[in-house]
């Protein structure tokens, strides 16, 4: 206990420093890449992962870290740190704030803690798959809710249909209360703090899903694949309060029968 703890105020320090880094850099007209991929990239998210990877390495050097920018470092550490500086790097360049910093750790490959940190709106979220706190606040899913009275989220419509198919998801958007593309790691913070009852997506990287699962968990949820199964070995992410996962789950399935 004394050990996870240290790794939570770690996990804050982390997200502060890099917060300031993030901050300096939002809103600034700073240029864009292109990685090979195509997905964008710049300066505030190379930035901030080389100061989260070196602070890492000098406080903790037998850990291991697995970055969405500069790859992996020490792969067979029990100890890993799996970080994505900018989740929506898009949402970042459009000036928007629906992004966040993404800090996972995991102990023998399974997160232990899970961080969204929102570093314009100064929110710090961050669970443990046994409890979640915003800014030092418990926070819990929304329970109860049923699937006609739920706030679906995604980060891309068109991933959706490109992965897994639309048609039960466009019909799955008429049947819930509020459908909005609201996405990317605050998607999940909105699920977590209770704002929104699911969150997909069709396709997601280590670093996209690792941190989001303790907080999920945490704050009472269910986190699992497009499938239903463990999201630690897919590549897909459905969250939810909890009591109508299995039934979201059960209406996308149609697409793949």
């Amino acid at each position: 206990m004394h050990e996870l703890n240290e790794f939570r105020h770690f996990c804050k320090w982390l997200a502060d420093e890099s917060g300031k880094i993030i901050r300096h850099y939002w809103r600034t007209g700073i240029s864009v890449e292109n990685k090979p991929d195509l997905s964008p990239v710049t300066i505030a998210d190379k930035k901030a992962e080389e100061f989260m990877r070196e602070m890492i390495m000098k406080k903790y050097p037998n850990h291991g870290i697995l970055g969405e920018e500069f790859g992996e470092h020490n792969s067979g550490a029990g100890y890993k740190w799996v970080l994505d500086p900018i989740d929506g790097t898009k949402s970042f360049i459009c000036g928007t704030v629906t992004f966040g910093t993404l800090i996972a750790l995991l102990k023998n490959g399974e997160p232990i803690l899970g961080v969204i940190n929102q570093p314009i709106l100064n929110e710090f979220l961050i669970g443990d798959n046994h409890t979640a706190e915003l800014n030092g606040r418990p926070v819990n899913v929304r329970k109860g809710s049923a699937l006609t009275d739920a706030v679906l989220l995604t980060t891309d419509q068109l991933n959706i249909e490109k992965y897994h198919g639309i048609k039960k998801f466009d019909e799955l958007t008429h049947k819930v209360k509020l459908y909005r593309q609201w996405g990317d790691c605050y998607g999940y913070y909105l699920v977590a703090t209770g704002y929104a009852d699911i969150m997909i997506d069709p396709i997601m990287s280590p670093w996209d899903l690792y941190a989001l699962i303790p907080v999920i968990r945490g704050a009472g949820g269910m986190i699992t694949d497009y499938h239903g199964n463990d999201p630690l070995r897919g590549n897909s992410i459905i969250a939810t309060g909890g009591n109508i996962h299995n039934e979201v789950i059960r209406f996308l399935k149609a697409d793949h029968d």
